[in-house]
């Protein structure tokens, strides 16, 4: 264990090593219920979509710009966090993100068409996106590294159940209820944690003084180079990329944000983000995982729903069913997680996590169109437990060994990677979707068709059961034949998509063990081992 007493507490009485202040340990939970509303957020449309989409008379195309726009503000919102927490300090930061945040989710529910939702959601993801990083960097700085054991795993299951159970959450309020309701649950908790937050956290104070050193530029260029990218990310692989003028322009848009961006970031007075803690090895390893966790994490989320609803036509509260079993996973693994987290070398736990992940899309690559419940239940225990075993180590490895000055910063560049990672994830397993399907559908057709006498026989025979029903037998066993071809081929591809991740995975075990084993804390830092 380290010997670090008070592990950052600038300008904070020292606190002895194993007591922990209650009040400091309420407000920490406030937070951390605030930082779960935020990421619940992002996932509880996604399995209501229709519902909102009906609700609003939305097209298809523009529905998904309700998880899209929240999305692209959340981006730009996280790692600008770092300084933010800096100028005005952890309490007010956190009580306005959670005060605007319910004010948001109000206005989300009042919307009346599909634009006025799409500027509520960019707001409430805005807004939203600054209490994450806080909760990250508060847990590293105001406990003694003795208890990381207890707060990692706590910070680790939110971040992860959270979008998880998002789409349970979802189904389950716009069915009983209707999906106003997705966001007026936002409301009370909203408040009561705002309240709490603005009464309770007084771990460190804003520097008013960076404020004339502001970097507009740098939040400009970054602005623009992540809320492109993500644009970019997400309509791409529906828009046949660079052929679609929008999907161009943000690409050119991203490319020149990204240059005034990491310009200003080695050349300002006080950067936007700084990108200096790369530097610190355990750091830039740490990140990397999480980037990967990432994929894992909101890509999963994205594919059980796509698989359930198109191949087994389940409706939102039936998906969230199916999938309660991930979270119900995670929930148990935390305790275990966090206890090994202080008694094994962390490279192992990252190691058998990635392993296990593995082996769940591994199973899945045997997939057919009658799984259900049932068969998905292993996949789904194996990928809730690798998740709690990986992130709590690599939470650890990324922000234990940082001297407190960066960990406000540095907090927001990892989960910034997080949440990266989801959107190149799910924009790579989209275009994996349509090419392989693309792809697949042409080798199957070849061999269903004329002069294939296994065809003609099955489409004789469907003709004549569909004829003597009254129906124009043909023409109804082709559309048949077709629909079980198109169904085959989306199999086949979401096959090569758990096939892709299953060897991404087993690499990422690989590379664990090559890290470096966190040695003892940095100076004025503190490191849980």
């Amino acid at each position: 264990m380290s010997n670090a007493t008070t592990i950052g507490n600038a300008g904070v009485p020292a606190v002895p090593e194993d007591r922990i202040d209650p009040k400091k340990a309420i407000a920490f939970l406030a937070m951390v219920f605030g930082m779960f509303m935020a990421i619940l957020d992002i996932q509880i449309v996604s399995a209501s979509l229709a519902e909102i989409q009906a609700g609003l008379s939305a097209s298809s195309d523009e529905i998904s710009w309700v998880q899209t726009s929240y999305l692209i503000a959340e981006v730009i919102m996280i790692p600008l966090s770092g300084f933010l927490g800096r100028l005005v300090s952890t309490r007010i930061l956190f009580s306005v993100s959670a005060a605007g945040f319910t004010a948001a989710s109000v206005l989300c529910a009042t919307a009346t068409n599909i634009d006025q939702m799409i500027v509520y959601r960019a707001i409430q993801g805005f807004i939203g996106g600054g209490m994450i990083p806080s909760v990250f960097a508060a847990a590293f700085t105001i406990f003694p590294p003795s208890k990381r054991s207890i707060v990692s795993p706590m910070i680790g299951l939110v971040a992860t159940l959270a979008p998880t159970i998002g789409p349970t959450v979802g189904g389950y309020l716009s069915n009983a209820f209707s999906w106003h309701w997705l966001f007026l649950v936002n409301v009370i908790p909203g408040i009561a944690v705002a309240i709490a937050a603005w009464n309770l956290i007084d771990f460190d104070k804003g520097d008013r003084s960076l404020l004339s050193k502001f970097d507009w530029w740098g939040l400009a260029g970054m602005a623009a180079f992540l809320g492109s990218l993500e644009y970019v990310l997400e309509e791409g692989p529906r828009n046949d990329w660079l052929q679609d003028h929008a999907v161009y322009y943000c690409s050119i848009v991203m490319v020149i944000g990204a240059v005034v961006f990491f310009y200003r970031a080695f050349t300002a007075e006080q950067p936007i983000v700084d990108l200096f803690a790369f530097k610190n090895l355990n750091f830039a390893f740490g990140s990397a995982f999480s980037f990967v966790l990432g994929i894992g994490l909101y890509g999963l989320t994205y594919i059980y729903p796509v698989y359930l609803g198109q191949i087994r036509g389940y409706d939102a509260l039936m998906i969230g069913e199916a999938l309660f079993v991930s979270g119900l996973a995670m929930f148990m693994t935390a305790p275990v997680a966090g206890f090994l987290s202080g008694r094994m070398d962390p490279r192992i736990m990252i190691m058998i996590g990635f392993l296990g992940f593995g082996a769940g899309t591994w199973t899945m690559t045997h997939l057919t169109a009658d799984w259900d419940f049932h068969e998905l239940l292993i996949p789904q225990i194996l990928r809730g437990c690798s998740l709690m075993l990986c992130m709590v180590p690599i939470n650890n490895l990324a922000l234990g060994t940082l001297p407190p000055s960066r960990l406000k910063n540095a907090s927001g560049l990892f989960n910034l990677m997080r949440n990266l990672g989801g959107a190149v994830g799910l924009a790579v397993i989209n275009q994996i979707l349509t090419d392989r399907g693309a792809i697949h559908y042409a080798q199957l057709s070849e061999n269903v068709r004329w002069g294939n006498p296994e065809a003609e026989d099955l489409l004789a025979s469907m003709s004549k059961n569909f004829a003597s029903h009254g129906l124009d037998g043909p023409t109804t066993a082709l559309s048949k034949v077709s629909g079980m071809v198109h169904q085959q081929a989306s199999l086949l591809s979401f096959m090569d998509v758990f096939y892709i991740l299953t060897v991404l995975f087993a690499s990422l075990a690989v590379f664990a063990i090559l890290m470096r084993k966190p040695g003892a804390p940095a100076p004025g830092g503190g490191g849980g081992h």
